[in-house]
This record gives structure tokens, C-alpha cells and sequence, in this order.
């Protein structure tokens, strides 16, 4: 039975913060109460107080969750046999998503709240670390990184790859997709087969991607 009441709360939990993302997407941090992600979550206020103190411990518990998904990206990226299709991974990973209107915009409004509020900075940095970290790594270990254009190094090649990913979120949120998922899907491994060619370009010439 304590296993089933385990399971039981980590899905209230999920659902709690699946609920704080969307109204964190659409009014923001600081519009945003408990009372209206309990209200997107079509439970109690007072239930939501059992498992979270407050909006504080809302965003520690998505940036905790957001880092083991992380982990849990590279991972499928780093069983890839090619650097390529690891990139390709690492662009479609959020093609999936119900919503990436509503992620993309939570995602900038953290990013903004990160400039004023120095614990949720701490917060993004950790994860920001844990994701350049985890795709420095990867890079480093594969032979492709040897014959960058211009000599890159694997840590300029990491930052490049989310100084791109996390303009193009910037943008969609100006600009919403209209496309599907599998448009979207497409659109983005694109994107990655051409930052490869800039990037490896003698070794996708070598590798017939052209």
C-alpha cells in the first residue's frame, strides 16, 4: 500500500506542477497565484499547500523535475551512434510537447525572473551548468569534435548550440508555431543538419550529409 500512496502523491505532484507551468506561461510569475494553479489543476488550494509551502517551492520542484529530464536527454543522445543524430535528439526533444507555446513562454518568463530574483538565478544557472555540462561531454567524446570549423572546442560548440535553441524559443513566443508536431519536427532537424555542416563541414562532406 505505501508503494501505491508513493505513486499516488508523485502524480499529485506532476499534475501540481503541470498546472503551474501553463498559468506560469500564460500570466507569468508574479500574476500567477496558488489559487489559479489550483484552478488549472481542478483541486484544492489547501491540497496543493500539503505538498508545496508556497510559489517558491512550485519553481524549485519544475527546475528539479526539468534538470532530471535533462539528464535523461543526454542520455538518449549519448546512446546515439552519431554525433549528428545526437543533435537531431537534442532539437526535436521538445517536438513532442502538448503545448511549446506554453513552454516556450514559461521558459522566457524564468529566464526574466532569473534577472531580478538571485534564488531563481541560482536555479536556472544549475540548470543551464547541468546542460552545457552534460552536451560538452558528449561532443568531447566523439571524433567529429576533432575537425570543427574554425577549431571550436567542445564547450564554444555547447553554448553555440543553446545560444541558438534558446533564441529560437525567444522568437516563438513573438511569433507561435501554426505547424504540427511532425512540421515542427522537421523544421528542426533542418536546423541541426545545417548547424552541423557549419560546423563539421569536413566531416559531413566525408559522411555523404550534404
Amino acid at each position: 500500500m505505501s508503494g501505491k500512496r508513493t505513486e499516488a502523491a508523485d502524480d499529485r505532484r506532476r499534475q501540481i506542477l503541470d498546472a503551474a507551468i501553463v498559468c506560469f506561461g500564460k500570466t507569468g510569475f508574479h500574476q500567477t497565484s496558488m489559487h489559479d494553479i489550483s484552478a488549472e489543476a481542478g483541486i484544492s488550494v489547501g491540497l496543493i499547500y500539503r505538498y508545496f509551502k508556497n510559489k517558491d517551492e512550485v519553481i524549485s520542484a519544475i527546475a528539479a523535475e526539468h534538470k532530471k529530464e535533462i539528464a535523461q536527454l543526454l542520455e538518449r543522445a549519448r546512446q546515439a551512434p552519431t554525433l549528428l543524430e545526437s543533435f537531431e535528439i537534442l532539437f526535436t526533444s521538445h517536438c513532442c510537447e502538448d503545448s511549446p507555446q506554453t513552454i516556450s513562454a514559461f521558459v522566457v518568463d524564468l529566464f526574466a525572473e532569473a534577472g531580478r530574483n538571485q534564488r531563481v538565478a541560482k536555479l536556472v544557472r544549475d540548470v543551464v551548468r547541468t546542460k552545457t555540462k552534460g552536451l560538452t561531454d558528449l561532443i568531447a567524446r566523439s571524433t567529429d569534435s576533432k575537425h570543427t570549423t574554425g577549431g571550436l572546442q567542445p564547450d564554444e560548440i555547447a553554448e553555440m548550440i543553446f545560444a541558438l535553441n534558446d533564441g529560437a524559443m525567444m522568437r516563438s513566443v513573438l511569433d507561435p508555431s501554426r505547424l504540427s508536431s511532425d512540421e515542427q519536427r522537421k523544421r528542426q532537424l533542418e536546423v541541426a543538419r545545417t548547424l552541423w555542416r557549419l560546423l563539421f563541414e569536413k566531416t559531413s562532406h566525408a559522411n555523404g550529409h550534404k
